[in-house]
């Protein structure tokens, strides 16, 4: 089952988002829980942010980590050293691994980008022993996002297809208050807790934030790369302007929101 997130270049990745998955993990990592003598599962693990995490914070046994993304699950081979760390493609939908191998599966920035995350969740369920724990965390585009929101605020005054971007972007599956927590209790895990974390996102100038979606990374540079030049370039002028907001180019920061879920499996 295909993911609707869009990855050209591991390193556009990285710039886009991935520098923020690092900082978001040690949160996420807190709220989930973990002990010593563990078998983990890393669902969709990118560039393996939350993967070198587990691997840094605790004593676990062994760490599974499974991204759709061929090129995801290459550059984290690449930054692998430890030998418990295992990494490979597969779907989050279907995952290749037999009931109760795992004491923790983790989900970080990846459900909302899940076509059927319902079955997603359920498959972490599956594979989780009774007792453990099921958790995941997602951004909050409508409400926690204001550095995305002002670029897609931005483009949704400009056209139609901005617009219907927009309401895409800001209702993508699992972000509303109480939505992931529901889709856990439905999928039949217990103790259900929902939480929000929060970072900030620094940028050094405009270019820092634009430059991996104009090269086309994510669903803001999938909107972006289907431009057109004349196009492309109103849209970044306005951006700029927006980002800018009336200062000389330099350093911004936007505090960001992700709603964190976890679960008992019974």
């Amino acid at each position: 089952m295909a993911s609707t997130f869009t990855v050209h270049e591991a390193s556009g990745y990285e710039q886009l988002m991935g520098r923020w998955s690092r900082k978001l993990a040690p949160a996420f990592v807190e709220f989930a829980g973990l002990a010593a003598g563990e078998k983990l599962l890393d669902v969709g693990c990118g560039t393996g942010s939350l993967t070198f995490e587990l691997a840094a914070r605790g004593e676990p046994i062994e760490i599974r980590a499974i991204d759709y993304a061929p090129a995801f699950v290459e550059a984290a081979r690449q930054r692998n050293t430890d030998p418990r760390v295992t990494i490979e493609q597969a779907d989050a939908t279907a995952l290749p691994f037999g009931d109760r191998t795992f004491d923790r599966a983790m989900a970080m920035l990846v459900l909302h980008f899940v076509q059927d995350a319902p079955l997603a969740i359920r498959e972490m369920r599956r594979v989780v022993r009774p007792g453990g724990v099921v958790a995941a965390v997602v951004w909050d585009h409508l409400g926690g996002m204001p550095g995305m929101r002002m670029i897609v605020d931005t483009v949704a005054m400009l056209s139609e297809g901005g617009r219907q971007l927009r309401n895409r972007y800001v209702f993508q599956p699992m972000m509303q208050p109480g939505e992931m927590k529901q889709a856990f209790v439905d999928q039949g895990l217990r103790d259900v807790a929902e939480d929000q974390l929060m970072i900030r996102m620094d940028y050094r100038d405009f270019d820092d934030l634009w430059a991996p979606i104009a090269a086309g990374e994510g669903p803001l540079g999938k909107f972006v790369g289907q431009l057109e030049a004349g196009e492309l370039n109103r849209v970044t002028v306005a951006v700029r302007d927006a980002y800018e907001c009336g200062r000389p180019d330099g350093p911004r920061s936007f505090a960001s929101v992700a709603w964190a879920c976890r679960g008992i499996v019974p």
